[in-house]
């Protein structure tokens, strides 16, 4: 069986001794956009590039503003800032997720609470975190509360795993029925919709990332995308420093963040957004194929969930125990495949283990069986 996986994905991607998880593809104007940028000496910070590349994800998101940030994990903690996290909150979020997520809530000195996550899309799931409310929260003074804690509830953050939307339009609905803002990590989910609504359009705040291996790329890179001018305002100004406008003088009226996106690296996103539509298209039927061949040798495959579309930033399969879990990530690496295991749970690592894990199960069911296998553009 092994062999015949080995050979499957290597069909996919062929002429390579190693196969990485998610390649950046640069087929477009990238070159000419970075030339532009040394040509015009315009390689930090300010530039055209930036202004453009902020336009072009808040157009194709249907955001009304979108502000560009040095990696998603910056834009996560500006975006929590501006829901007013800070020490004297606890922040919902799902033990099954990057390490980016919850490092973000500790910066704002908050702590994560960890309910659980659906099995059919490994996001959020809205009745774990309707279970939790209603037997933790208390709702006073236009807020809702933690009763486990004492602390004032800043946030929700789900997260779209591996670009599979989870059911945000539920989650949404939760948050405003307590109260709560909602703050969505859609890191992984460019090119993502529900309906016809994006990912990270929900709440009042959504972030997204560029890194090296997500479905487009600035080398590293991050978006907070909005519909509210006065956050969209604040967020520039904090991740420019808090520095008050003006020609020469250098005043800061509260302590900002040195989070603003280089030219350099807008040049490479605004090339790379040109083709995004191919990519997703192209990721897409890869992952057809993929459901097709691991269905005929009975593996389960992760499938967009009913209503969505999904960018399948992340293949994964589904094995049926840890076993069989590291024995696929074992003969797939060994054969110059570079498949992975999901996340340790957050809840198990050594920051987050003094915090709250309200229901985990499905998460840990997840942990011991999903592997992810090439996903990057083919041909």
């Amino acid at each position: 069986m092994y062999s015949d996986i080995v050979s499957f994905i290597r069909s996919l991607y062929p002429g390579k001794p190693v196969i990485g998880l998610h390649e950046p593809r640069f087929g477009g104007n990238e070159k000419a956009y970075l030339n532009e940028c040394i040509d015009t000496t315009f390689v930090s910070s300010v530039g055209a590039f930036v202004d453009r590349f902020e336009q072009m994800v808040a157009h194709y998101t249907g955001s009304r503003y979108a502000i560009a940030t040095v990696n998603g994990t910056a834009a996560l903690h500006i975006a929590l800032k501006l829901a007013g996290v800070d020490e004297t909150c606890d922040v919902v979020t799902q033990p099954l997720t990057f390490a980016a997520t919850c490092n973000a809530i500790a910066y704002c000195g908050a702590d994560p609470v960890f309910v659980d996550v659906d099995k059919e899309t490994m996001g959020m799931s809205p009745e774990s975190l309707r279970r939790f409310l209603e037997r933790h929260g208390e709702q006073r003074d236009g807020h809702t509360y933690n009763r486990h804690s004492g602390q004032r509830i800043g946030a929700v953050v789900p997260m779209h795993t591996f670009g599979h939307p989870c059911r945000i339009g539920e989650i949404a609905a939760v948050c405003d029925e307590f109260r709560i803002p909602l703050v969505e990590d859609a890191a992984e989910s460019l090119g993502s919709f529900v309906g016809e609504k994006h990912t990270g359009t929900f709440g009042n705040i959504g972030v997204f990332s560029f890194n090296g291996n997500k479905t487009i790329t600035t080398g590293g890179g991050g978006m907070i995308v909005t519909n509210d001018e006065a956050l969209a305002k604040r967020a520039k100004h904090l991740t420019t420093t808090a520095k008050i406008p003006h020609p020469y003088e250098y005043a800061h009226d509260e302590i900002g963040y040195n989070y603003r996106l280089p030219n350099l690296n807008a040049a490479l996103g605004c090339a790379q957004m040109e083709q995004l539509d191919g990519f997703i298209e192209n990721k897409r039927r890869t992952a057809l194929r993929y459901r097709d061949f691991f269905r005929g040798i009975g593996i389960g495959f992760m499938e967009e969930p009913s209503g969505v579309r999904s960018n399948y930033w992340l293949n994964a399969l589904i094995l049926k125990n840890l076993e069989e879990r590291n024995a696929m990530l074992k003969k797939l690496n060994d054969n110059g495949i570079l498949a992975r295991p999901i996340w340790q749970l957050m809840n198990r690592q050594i920051m987050f283990k003094h915090c709250l894990a309200f229901e985990t199960a499905n998460a840990e069911w997840l942990e011991e069986r999903v592997v992810n296998i090439p996903s990057g553009v083919t041909g």
